[in-house]
């Protein structure tokens, strides 16, 4: 939806007139916010009378991250609740114990806000509260998934019903516009008062709105998806349509542990990437209430939409159908009119919607999935009509049309080893003889990205399909008809034209080329009712019939609903069918997967108005391959809904079989080292790869190398350690301290390797092929390019100040978690000293502002505590031979310039180059 001058003109008329209301003096306080009236209303929650008013989301800031720019000004035609408070410890475990949900979380205070809660535990927070108040639940959903403590770490096919009057997350326009009211990040509960601990809710003054604890104590999540700003003005903004790659969302407000410098109330994430089933003991939310009117989202293009378009069912889910994570599904949005598809072996979590002036209909994927052909006009109506063919891809790349004077429905093929396209002059209606028979159906080859010479195949508009032996082909446009051959092929001088099902009428036709059945939908006719033995309506059957086009199936679509756009599954197995799926209003909010052996029906996708399935399956490298290892355990690192940290180590595993007879240098550690080491940067006297990833610790880099490298590298004869004595606060029990410890057990491929020693007694034949056939994500060339390293582009600065994340003090009060990490890197240099490999521990530079603090680093660790560590560090390199210290930090007096890092704490491009080149010089000296 593009909103025109009128809807424009309407909502800036609503605006009034705002004075100056005196903002705070804090010096991130939002330039002259506009005055909200407001008013009390349930029970802890405040109505903000909103309707006419605006905030502006973002900022032009020169130093703000990529994703908090540019200001994006967002105006508002509704009103709506907020809570006066975040959501107390004490009634969240009320309201979850009441509804059944086991969640633990630590309740010190039940006034304190509750944390190390996900963004799905907040979801069902908000439907319990609805359902116990006797209100809408506002989230629907196919599927919960819980961990061990009851968390919630996932919700398949959450979607947000923006109509619903009920409980819910506020929007990130709608936090901002309360945030601004007031806001003064040095009254907040911060880093410089909350001793690092959080605070009951409402012991600060409360904003202009009587709202409290916008800025500080805890960090809140809110209900969008985090996507980019645009340089526009929106209306009723929802965020963006989806997640992305990473299916990240957005946390605002800072917390208790945040210097008050560094809050600004436009902020949007946290240190680390934000998704739905993270969780931290600073994080926690507040509900806001009421439905939102013409709501608008922004896809990933940066086109602005009044529809979003939902992913039902994840790759996981579709993978029991096609028994592959390499399928697509594309399909029109006839809101837009463009072409959307989902890729399935990318997690399927997004919908990507190409976007043009072309009016796309009956898309139809290509053999080997890479490229998608689609016409302008659609079956049933007549005139002219194109084909076209493009790239499936975001851009929609290499679009080609086939220059013809009309072309309709086209459908790939491989002939004798060649990829033709098969279409019809025109798709309209077929019902008279004479009609139909001056049209005609013609194939023509595509190759290189071109289409070649047409060939008529034979008279009459067969856009059906024709069967894989030539001897089969099908159409329906108010009539069902076949063109039939016994023996010989159905071509220009064979076959016999005939007309099935009894005459009555029959449309969204689609044949199996392999088995020549047939399915569609009829009117309800009396042939079809006898079949069924009872009446039905309108397309409220899905019909199939033989190849002598006998009925043999019917299945029903769900109560309240009919079907349309039928097709078989490309490639697929032959039982499963997709469809869209109309409401009794006529449109088409579903599109389904319908597997005939159970005549079962299964929601893929919903929205306002989508049509024209088509669903591809790939190869499946199982059906190609002898092997041992059991496909259903091999390679399996990666659920579809699973965190971007484990994806990340995801693809560490599939580059440790890639490159395991290749690799002398592996890099392990955690954040620092993911961003701050180059394999590519090394000299050709070595060959590196980067296994970091974060969360991380010393723990899980002792681990990996005893699991996996120390059985499988065998010329392995470096190892680079992050060593971050800032970082030494974790004790490796903890999520991500550990993955091989304490998460690997929710995955079959780590749990196979186990059961095999990991491997040590030789390498299985195809397992690297199992891991690259096995689930991935859209970011896995950021990963793979190079070796491993998270290649961000982004040279911002160290930062304006130095932040720090925990108390410089910790350590002191826990001595034994510096002496347990220290433990840990003994026994890896040890473990490595048995076969020659040199251990390099790398201290990475952080920003030179910690110099004036009492804090050796982001992470605490008093700078005189950080100096006897560093020496008892040098003191074992001393013990062991095999073990080095390469300090790039020296205390904060580094020449490691400011548009070398990405922040406080990670090196950019440019720094990532000086640090290698550096490591490499030193590796040289040990050869």
């Amino acid at each position: 939806m593009k909103y025109g001058i009128s809807l424009l003109t309407l909502v800036l008329s609503l605006v009034v007139g705002c004075s100056d209301s005196g903002s705070s003096d804090s010096a991130d306080a939002p330039e002259n916010p506009e005055e909200l009236q407001f008013a009390k209303d349930i029970d802890g929650f405040i109505r903000i009378f909103a309707i006419g008013k605006h905030v502006d989301l973002g900022t032009n800031e020169s130093t703000a991250k990529a994703n908090e720019k540019p200001l994006m000004p967002v105006y508002f035609t509704y009103d709506f609740c907020i809570g006066e408070s975040e959501v107390t410890c004490g009634e969240f475990k009320s309201v979850m114990k009441a509804e059944g949900y086991k969640v633990q979380v630590d309740c010190k205070n039940g006034n304190l806000p509750v944390t190390d809660v996900t963004f799905y535990d907040a979801v069902l927070f908000a439907n319990a509260k609805s359902k116990q108040e006797e209100r809408d639940t506002v989230y629907s959903y196919s599927k919960a998934k819980f961990d061990e403590s009851g968390r919630c770490t996932s919700l398949e096919g959450v979607k947000f019903n923006t109509e619903s009057e009920g409980f819910r997350l506020p929007t990130e326009s709608e936090w901002a516009l309360v945030a601004s009211q007031g806001w003064d990040a040095d009254e907040s509960w911060n880093a410089k008062n909350s001793d690092m601990e959080i605070h009951e809710v409402c012991k600060k003054e409360t904003n202009k709105v009587d709202v409290c604890d916008m800025a500080g104590n805890a960090m809140e999540w809110v209900n969008d998806w985090l996507g980019k700003n645009k340089d526009t003005i929106l209306v009723n903004y929802m965020g963006a349509s989806d997640g992305g790659s990473l299916g990240e969302r957005i946390v605002k407000g800072g917390s208790f542990h945040t210097n008050p410098e560094a809050m600004n109330y436009y902020s949007r994430g946290d240190v680390y990437t934000v998704t739905s089933s993270t969780y931290a003991d600073y994080v926690g939310f507040r509900l806001a209430y009421g439905a939102i009117p013409n709501p608008v989202w922004m896809n990933s293009m940066g086109h602005a939409s009044g529809s979003v378009l939902s992913v039902i069912m994840n790759s996981t889910n579709i993978h029991w159908f096609t028994e592959t994570y390499n399928s697509k599904l594309a399909f029109r949005n006839d809101v837009s009119g463009n072409l959307a598809f989902v890729d399935y072996s990318t997690g399927g979590t997004s919908i990507v919607e190409i976007m043009d002036s072309l009016n796309v209909y009956h898309p139809d994927i290509s053999p080997d999935g890479e490229r998608v052909a689609f016409c302008t006009g659609m079956e049933g109506v007549d005139g002219k009509s194109a084909v076209y063919v493009r790239d499936l891809n975001a851009a929609g790349t290499n679009l080609v049309k086939l220059d013809v004077e009309s072309a309709a429905i086209p459908r790939w093929r491989v002939v004798d080893g060649d990829t033709v396209i098969v279409y019809v002059t025109s798709a309209g209606n077929n019902s008279e003889e004479s009609d139909f028979q001056g049209e005609s159906t013609w194939q023509v080859p595509f190759a290189k990205g071109k289409f070649g010479t047409p060939k008529k195949l034979f008279d009459g508009a067969y856009h059906g399909g024709v069967s894989a032996d030539n001897r089969l082909a099908v159409t329906g446009s108010r009539l069902l008809r076949a063109r039939v051959a016994d023996t010989d092929e159905i071509m220009l001088d064979g076959g016999r034209d005939t007309v099935w099902y009894a005459g009555e009428q029959a449309c969204n036709v689609s044949l199996d080329v392999r088995s020549k059945r047939t399915l569609f939908l009829d009117f309800g006719g009396e042939t079809g009712r006898k079949f069924v033995g009872k009446k039905y309506d309108v397309h409220e059957r899905l019909l199939v019939v033989d190849s002598t086009g006998a009925l043999i199936q019917s299945v029903a679509a769900p109560k309240g609903y009919s079907f349309d756009h039928s097709e078989w599954m490309l490639n697929g197995a032959d039982s499963i069918v997709v469809a869209s799926l109309a409401n009794m209003n006529g449109s088409h909010t579903r599109i389904v997967l319908i597997n005939l052996a159970d005549s079962n029906v299964y929601t893929l996708v919903e929205g306002d108005e989508i049509w024209h399935p088509c669903l591809w399956k790939g190869a499946n490298f199982f059906d190609k391959v002898e092997s041992s290892l059991d496909p259903d355990s091999a390679g399996v690192y990666l659920h579809a809904d699973d965190e971007w940290w484990i994806r990340m180590i995801r693809y560490k595993m599939e580059l440790l079989w890639k490159y395991r007879d290749s690799i002398n240098v592996a890099i392990l550690g955690s954040s620092r080292p993911l961003y701050g080491v180059s394999p590519s940067v090394f000299s050709d006297d070595f060959f590196a790869v980067n296994f970091a990833h974060t969360p991380s610790s010393i723990y899980d880099s002792k681990d990996f190398f005893a699991k996996y490298l120390y059985n499988n590298v065998k010329n392995l004869k470096y190892l680079v350690v992050s060593l971050d004595i800032d970082f030494w606060y974790k004790t490796g029990k903890d999520l991500g301290d550990d993955f091989f410890v304490n998460e690997y057990v929710f995955f079959a491929g780590y749990v196979y390797d186990k059961n095999h020693n990991y491997w040590q007694d030789g390498y299985p034949e195809g397992l690297l092929e199992y891991t690259q056939e096995g689930l991935q994500f859209e970011d896995r060339a950021e990963y793979m390019e190079d070796r491993g390293r998270w290649s961000s582009t982004l040279c911002s600065f160290w930062g304006n100040t130095a932040e720090i994340e925990v108390d410089s003090n910790y350590y002191d009060q826990h001595p034994f978690v510096m002496d347990s990490s220290f433990n840990a890197l003994k026994t890896l240099v040890k473990t490595a000293a048995k076969k020659d490999i040199y251990v390099v521990g790398a201290i990475f530079p952080q920003s030179p502002l910690y110099r004036a603090t009492g804090a050796f680093g982001r992470y605490g660790l008093r700078r005189s505590s950080a100096e006897k560590m560093i020496t008892k560090l040098e003191m074992l390199s001393r013990e062991y031979p095999n073990f080095v210290v390469f300090d790039e930090n020296k205390m904060g007096y580094h020449d490691y310039t400011s548009d070398m890092a990405v922040d406080y704490d990670h090196l950019c491009g440019k720094g990532a180059t000086q640090f290698t080149s550096r490591l490499d010089s030193l590796l040289k000296t040990l050869k």
